[in-house]
């Protein structure tokens, strides 16, 4: 596969700022105050908060020092970690020679810790999982651990922690600790692994996530679907024009369907507008189609929703683009029936989507597909059409609930509105996406969401990894009863189709590739 270089070198001239963009901005980003910040950084096993406070040192180069006591709960590692912390923040900011991120009570239930960490992430072992992950995106060119560390300082130095080895020292729970450290600190591994993810374009990261996925189509539905229409938009139509072939030779494509299915049909749907290929719009139109009576007439809603938010971008889009594609009202006016019917089932009060009528959680997905869905209906919608302003407020205002929600690091959580719940790496994509197209129509303002859109552009790049493996994707998530059950979906650290076709349909989006 090769792009079309003539194409290529105009989208590198559009985007070449954000090459740019390295570990140094995030730490600008973080500087805002030369006070300690608290920080909650994750969840024990039964719930309690994990927490961390940032001292800045004197720049944004200064080298990050990290200060972790309490591996056993509260104890005297803990007391010593705290002075130190307020000891280092007395100091005026420009005589700090490093940045000190400390946690004083790293396991505050006591729990059993290993590192590296097994079982899954982050429902066994959480607080081991929660520290091992988030010293890795930290980025800290030393680590001490003061006390016991339940083997971190050896795993630190050997191992992976989702950007490379740390040097770590254990030291005893005494005062004046901090003023042993040396005044030269050489980068880490982790840092410089960081600085060159972070240094990586749109067309960069193009070209590693179009190398890992959107190369078959067993399977009918979006998790494969939205990575072969990132490869569409790179250029070869032909490629995946011959992986979706199987689904032309006349079986019944909706046999045993599901929600998945009618989203994985936007492939046939973007073959059929860049192929004018007749066969793909019949299919389109056919899933399309599972929203009307036999006599024509609407139904209540499209099928397979299941009272899932997700509904708003498995069926949505689709009747738009059939829409689209054939020139019939129809379709756009199911699609605004069908919006209507899940907004009553799933949309809170306070204009975030619960993801189904079980809970009230604001699953993170859960209102990422939402987001998404509205973005690619309102690019196919005719403003002309009586539901089209009711499409662009509910996108405008899920824009504006998001917003606040984003994380420091720029992403959006696990569980939206949960101030310790994971931040989860597809829905920041699908948010971002949003977000960008936004931008761009004029449905949203520059000035309030490119901050966002940058922000999370840089933490999508940090939890990827050379090779293709994400950090932190929530794994398929039918409806759960519980918010604790959301909060506890394994976090993936690994290749993930669905979070791999998000962030490359997120990158190419950045690139300005259509």
């Amino acid at each position: 596969m090769c792009f079309d270089s003539a194409r290529w070198d105009s989208v590198k001239k559009r985007t070449r700022y954000a090459a740019s963009c390295g570990l140094s901005l995030l730490l600008f980003v973080a500087m805002a105050s030369a006070r300690a910040e608290n920080r909650a950084i994750g969840l024990a096993q039964k719930g309690a908060r994990i927490e961390s406070s940032v001292v800045e040192g004197a720049s944004a180069s200064s080298p990050t020092v990290m200060l972790l006591g309490g591996f056993n709960g509260v104890d005297e590692s803990s007391r010593v970690v705290n002075d130190e912390v307020r000891k280092y923040e007395s100091q005026t900011k420009d005589r700090r020679a490093f940045r000190l991120i400390a946690v004083a009570v790293a396991n505050p239930e006591k729990n059993r810790m290993m590192f590296p960490p097994t079982g899954v992430a982050y429902r066994e072992n959480s607080e081991s999982h929660v520290l091992f992950r988030w010293i890795g995106l930290q980025v800290p060119d030393l680590v001490l651990v003061v006390g016991e560390d339940s083997g971190l300082v050896d795993a630190l130095g050997k191992s992976f922690a989702a950007t490379g080895r740390i040097a770590a020292s254990r030291v005893e729970a005494k005062p004046g600790l901090l003023d042993s450290v040396a005044k030269e600190i050489a980068p880490s591994e982790a840092h410089r692994e960081m600085e060159a993810r972070l240094k990586r374009s749109p067309q960069e990261l193009i070209l590693l996530l179009g190398g890992a996925y959107g190369h078959d189509f067993d399977q009918l539905t979006y998790l494969p679907g939205m990575a072969l229409i990132g490869q569409m938009r790179m250029g070869h139509v032909d490629d995946v024009q011959r992986l979706a072939a199987r689904y032309l030779d006349g079986r019944d494509n909706l046999a045993g369907a599901s929600s998945l299915t009618l989203a994985g049909h936007l492939v046939f749907a973007e073959l059929a507008e860049r192929t004018q290929d007749s066969r793909y719009t019949a299919l389109v139109v056919k899933a399309a189609n599972t929203g009307f009576n036999a006599d024509g007439s609407m139904k209540e809603s499209m099928p397979y929703h299941g009272e899932m938010s997700d509904s708003v971008f498995m069926a949505i889009p689709i009747l738009a683009r059939a829409g689209k594609l054939t020139g019939e009202r129809k379709y756009f006016d199911m699609a605004a029936r069908h919006l209507a019917f899940m907004q009553k089932l799933v949309l809170r009060p306070d204009g975030l989507y619960r993801h189904s009528p079980l809970t009230d959680a604001a699953w993170g997905r859960g209102n990422a597909f939402p987001a998404f869905g509205l973005t690619l209906t309102l690019t196919d919608f005719p403003k002309d059409h009586p539901g089209y302003a009711a499409f662009l407020k509910s996108y405008q205002d899920l824009m504006a609930k998001l917003a606040p929600f984003q994380t420091e690091d720029g992403m959006w959580r696990e569980v939206i509105d949960h101030p310790v719940a994971y931040e989860e790496f597809s829905a920041t994509a699908m948010i971002a996406t949003s977000m960008l197209r936004g931008i761009r129509t004029g449905w949203i303002d520059a000035r309030t969401y490119q901050p966002r859109v940058d922000k999370a552009w840089l933490a999508i790049k940090a939890r990827v990894i050379a090779n293709g493996l994400l950090m932190d994707v929530c794994e398929s998530t039918n409806k759960q009863n519980t918010l604790d059950d959301y909060l506890h979906r394994a976090a993936i650290f690994d290749f993930d189709p669905r979070g791999g076709g998000m962030a490359l349909y997120f990158a190419t989006e950045m690139a300005g590739l259509k």
